[in-house]
């Protein structure tokens, strides 16, 4: 009886370890997020979208430690500058960071520029680097031609 009683309380002990376990991985997925909206560029056209990393739950992003948005841009897509740092965001803030990444589209179509980012995020005891891959996805169209006209005539009165 003694040993189904122990074996009962080790069981016991190890699903709440486990719940413990899954429920800290499920809380960790809510110290930040990474965030991309969609893009509209006209094939030809410069554009910029935007990469922004918010902390969550009493966490912030670490001032002082490097952040980085390095870059890979796919076939029709070029980019001014494929690597990202401190120096170039757009905004900055306790809780939040932004790059704007400059691109120009060469040919329509949807297109996905590989993104990895780099950054730490903090709390008062604690901090914790973070890498995050993402995929800035783009989409280049052909200007419609009655935009070229109206333009055209425009300018001639």
């Amino acid at each position: 009886m003694l040993r189904t009683k122990t074996t009962i309380s080790a069981l016991f002990a190890g699903l709440v370890t486990v719940g413990l376990l899954h429920g800290a991985a499920r809380a960790e997925d809510k110290l930040y997020a990474v965030t991309q909206a969609p893009t509209k560029v006209a094939v030809g056209a410069k554009s910029t979208t935007s990469v922004t990393i918010d902390a969550k739950n009493g966490w912030h992003v670490n001032g002082e430690a490097p952040i980085t948005l390095s870059l890979t841009a796919p076939a029709g897509i070029t980019l001014p500058k494929a690597k990202l740092s401190r120096s170039d965001l757009a905004a900055s803030s306790l809780v939040s960071a932004r790059f704007d990444v400059a691109f120009e589209a060469a040919e329509p179509g949807a297109k996905v520029i590989a993104a990895e980012a780099h950054f730490v995020i903090c709390q008062e005891t604690a901090c914790k680097p973070v890498k995050e891959t993402l995929s800035l996805n783009v989409e280049a169209s052909v200007a419609a031609p009655a935009a070229k006209k109206a333009k055209g005539k425009a300018k001639k009165s």
